[in-house]
């Protein structure tokens, strides 16, 4: 009896949080299974780099290639047909909310184990309303651990469905490159001191953070400042100061040279946090407040623990100066000797382990789940109080407005040929994303039963 394959789906996050997540699991699932991960992320292009495995790139639904109703009945029907050529035993789902698409493979292939790694620290969203209903649609719940759990007070931190496993992470610190083999590797100058950046451009507020934070190495002596990308704002402007020796460094991944580096100033994701600390790498957090992640909360328990620096997102002046205490040896001293505390980021072995004994078990029958669904959708309606209550209401009013005046059709870039590539070359792969014009992605070594079957299911949602 051959290995049983294991399918990790990842959405298409603001960062690669749920694709590096993925990544990791994957590499401790191949000691006895076969994953292959699927990501709506572009960055699925660096999967074998990472954990080495087969891989997929799914256009999400930002991409418009088809209509939104037609993308989640694509994506249920690639799934199902990835597990019909694999045999699948049990789908993966890394991603804040799971889509219709996702727990609707539940209702074609009920037998299929449907697992939902959520990770904490929500934000009070809209979202949180429907965590009853998308938690009792899985078969089971993961959720990675954090270094500042105690500070999560966000929607999933009260509830007690889901299995909660050490922090995961992609650092390993018996494989990761050693100081100097590590700036050799990048190119740095192994006798002079070097900070990593990672920060967005290309919004006001980003720009502005990153010129802040750059400013404030100014005092740093004799620096190597490590960016991932140009620091230009959409017109090609400079966005750092005059005098710092910048070098654009494109490694991925950056947590295999973690060690090259004295300092680093990067938004308080998940990656990021369990990268940084575990690496004991002095580190000033900027959260970002974008999308459902609380990176303010993250970033305040780091601070907060002597574990890093961090800022309010918003003071430019703050920043500068945070950054500027990155230049002193007693403070970077200090966070890494705390850092040195922490606990060990295995959670992806532990993950591993379970999906080992999940492999062999009964999924939720389709009963169990129609059950389930009505109970909850009840449940959703009137189990919430009276902000609850309203909050469905003003639901309901807002699809009986829709049916009268619906949205504007979204302008679908449609294709007269469904074009298909079987490849794993993350340059090849990374062009055609980038291109913009509708392709399928297949794992390498497909049959010709499931190229057929990929080419009718986008025949379906996208052709003209």
């Amino acid at each position: 009896m051959g290995k049983p394959t294991i399918i990790l789906a990842t959405s298409n996050g603001i960062g690669m949080g749920h694709l590096t997540r993925a990544s990791a699991i994957a590499s401790e699932l191949k000691s006895f299974a076969n994953p292959i991960i699927i990501s709506m992320a572009a960055g699925v292009v660096e999967v074998p780099k990472i954990a080495g495995v087969r891989f997929e790139y799914i256009p999400g639904r930002d991409r418009k290639w088809m209509g939104r109703l037609e993308w989640d009945a694509y994506l249920r029907d690639r799934i199902v047909a990835l597990i019909d050529e694999t045999n699948a035993k049990i789908v993966s789902f890394d991603g804040v909310v799971p889509y219709p698409g996702i727990i609707g493979v539940k209702s074609v292939r009920p037998n299929v184990n449907l697992v939902w790694v959520r990770r904490g620290f929500w934000q009070k969203t809209r979202t949180r309303y429907l965590l009853n209903l998308q938690s009792s649609m899985m078969d089971l719940i993961i959720t990675p651990g954090d270094f500042g759990q105690s500070y999560d007070k966000g929607p999933t931190a009260v509830r007690k469905d889901s299995v909660i496993v050490k922090p995961i992470s992609i650092f390993n610190p018996s494989t990761t490159l050693s100081k100097n083999d590590a700036r050799t590797t990048l190119g740095l100058d192994c006798e002079r001191p070097a900070i990593l950046v990672q920060l967005g451009v290309g919004e006001a507020d980003l720009n502005s953070k990153m010129t802040a934070a750059l400013s404030g190495l100014l005092s740093w002596p004799n620096l190597q400042v490590v960016l991932t990308k140009e620091p230009v704002d959409s017109n090609g402007n400079n966005l750092a100061p005059a005098g710092l020796d910048i070098k654009i460094i494109r490694h991925f991944p950056l947590a295999n040279v973690l060690n090259a580096f004295d300092a680093a100033i990067c938004a308080a994701g998940y990656n990021s946090v369990h990268e940084e600390l575990a690496a004991k790498i002095p580190t000033l957090f900027i959260p970002n407040t974008r999308g459902t992640d609380n990176q303010a909360a993250r970033a305040l328990w780091a601070a907060d623990n002597k574990m890093a620096l961090t800022v309010d997102q918003s003071n430019l002046l703050e920043i500068k100066e945070n950054a500027s205490k990155l230049a002193f040896a007693s403070i970077r001293n200090e966070l890494t000797n705390n850092c040195a505390k922490l606990e060990k980021v295995t959670g992806a072995l532990d993950v591993a382990n379970i999906f080992k004994e999940l492999v062999n078990k009964p999924a939720k029958t389709q009963e169990q789940i129609s059950v389930t669904l009505f109970k909850l959708k009840l449940r959703d309606l009137f189990g919430r109080g009276w902000r609850g209550t309203v909050y469905s209401l003003l639901q309901a009013l807002t699809l009986i407005y829709r049916w009268f005046k619906p949205h504007k059709d979204v302008e679908v870039t449609h294709t007269e040929v469904v074009k298909v590539y079987e490849i794993d070359k993350a340059d090849e792969l990374r062009k055609l994303i980038k291109g913009g014009n509708p392709f399928e992605h297949l794992i390498i070594g497909a049959s010709e039963s499931y190229k057929s079957r990929r080419i009718e299911i986008a025949s379906k949602a996208y052709l003209k």
